[in-house]
């Protein structure tokens, strides 16, 4: 325990950063050689950091304690760089954290085919879709998702990963306690939560940048959804190829600025994907064992065939067994889902949404008016549950239910 709070000091001391951890581990080998140096020696080290120097200089393991006591009271899991846990894929890129705080249990991810997927916050209706339907399928093809979990397309993909059952690992950009992603608790129950900021530490617009490189050294490769051309998504890209990752986009319409950054992706020799085994599939020689091709079956709206034909029959379809009921997308006289069943396992927001819609027809502007949510938050509940089938999209933004709530 010791030797952690050392960590704790010297990755939180005030204006010491990574560039300076990094160079100070180079030379002393472990924080404890670092605190333990002669006074005055730090000084000389860092000859361009003079600040930095100064407060190392103090040997302060304040924060350090009041860190490790935060931890344990929230159940904060602390890896540092030396520790068995701590992947190996992370460790070899520029600038690795000197510790990561995880909630949850963290995975050996070294052993793991992990996808990230990622794309712009102000996802159209489009971006949402996909990035629910790319986090369902590379999940149910054996894959892990790796999410930054902010608001938009990661969100989306992290969703998806979770309604098909699959692990996700989310890497924030600031402290635990400053989250505030609304499945964050269950991705901690079976997956992992990450972040290199430790509890009580300030946020800065720093950090999301920062987080990026976490994200993409966890992954074996990145599944752009969708990106305009100037957004941050573009930026992470750039970091995830310089790390070597494999870079995968699905195309989106060319006269849409929102898939612009996403088109001249593939343009430069992204491979372009429309599904996740298309992503899945380029890792699955070396893990024979964990990856597996699932047929998933277009119904009209990205609808996968799984999940389709648990809908309709109440169980688990095999990965590979042909649907012949279609959910969403009924005919006008299709006969209603049975009310209470799918009530079922519904977010206080799906409820809601479902009951803002007592007319059929409505246009998504009348839905997020009348549920009161955010437009991003309504457009990714409606996606979800189309693809749970309980609505279905008509044409012009429209949606109308699938269930008869009279």
């Amino acid at each position: 325990m010791d030797d952690v709070l050392y960590w704790l000091w010297l990755s939180n001391t005030p204006q010491v950063g990574a560039k300076t951890v990094a160079a100070l581990l180079s030379h002393y080998e472990t924080p404890e050689n670092v605190y333990n140096a002669p006074k005055g020696e730090l000084e000389r080290i860092l000859p361009r950091d003079k600040d930095g120097a100064q407060q190392l200089e103090k040997r302060s393991l304040e924060t350090a304690k009041r860190i490790l006591e935060k931890c344990e009271s929230t159940k904060i899991d602390i890896v540092t760089l030396v520790d068995a846990r701590y992947p190996e894929r992370l460790r070899n890129i520029n600038l690795p954290p000197a510790v990561l705080y995880v909630k949850g249990r963290l995975p050996n991810i070294d052993a793991l085919p992990a996808i990230a997927i990622i794309g712009t916050r102000k996802a159209t209706h489009y971006g949402l879709k996909m990035g629910m339907r790319m986090g369902y399928e590379i999940a149910k093809c054996g894959a892990t998702v790796i999410s930054g979990l902010t608001r938009g397309v990661d969100s989306a993909a992290a969703e998806g990963a979770l309604y098909a059952e699959g692990q996700v690992i989310g890497v924030l950009g600031l402290p635990h306690e400053l989250d505030k992603s609304s499945f964050s608790h269950e991705i901690a129950l079976t997956g992992a939560l990450i972040s290199e900021y430790a509890p009580g530490t300030k946020p800065h617009s720093s950090f999301f940048r920062a987080r990026n490189r976490i994200t993409s050294g966890l992954s074996l490769g990145v599944a752009v959804i969708e990106a305009p051309m100037r957004s941050g998504t573009r930026l992470f890209v750039s970091e995830a190829a310089d790390q070597g990752k494999e870079i995968f986009a699905v195309p989106g319409n060319a006269d849409q600025p929102s898939s612009e950054g996403t088109n001249l992706l593939i343009k430069e020799g992204a491979k372009p994907v429309t599904n996740g085994w298309d992503v899945v599939s380029e890792f699955a020689a070396f893990y024979p064992d964990k990856l597996r091709e699932v047929r998933f079956k277009d119904t009209g709206r990205l609808i996968p065939m799984a999940l389709t034909q648990s809908q309709n029959e109440g169980s688990k379809a095999a990965p590979d067994e042909k649907c012949t009921k279609k959910v969403v997308d009924k005919a006008p006289d299709a006969a209603y889902i049975d009310l209470k069943k799918q009530l079922e396992g519904l977010s206080p927001s799906q409820l809601k949404i479902i009951g803002a819609m007592d007319e059929s027809s409505l246009h998504v502007d009348t839905i997020i008016e009348r549920s009161g949510f955010p437009p991003a938050k309504v457009l990714a509940d409606l996606t979800l549950l189309q693809i749970k089938g309980y609505v279905r999209q008509e044409t012009g933004k429209r949606f109308s239910l699938n269930i008869n709530m009279k």
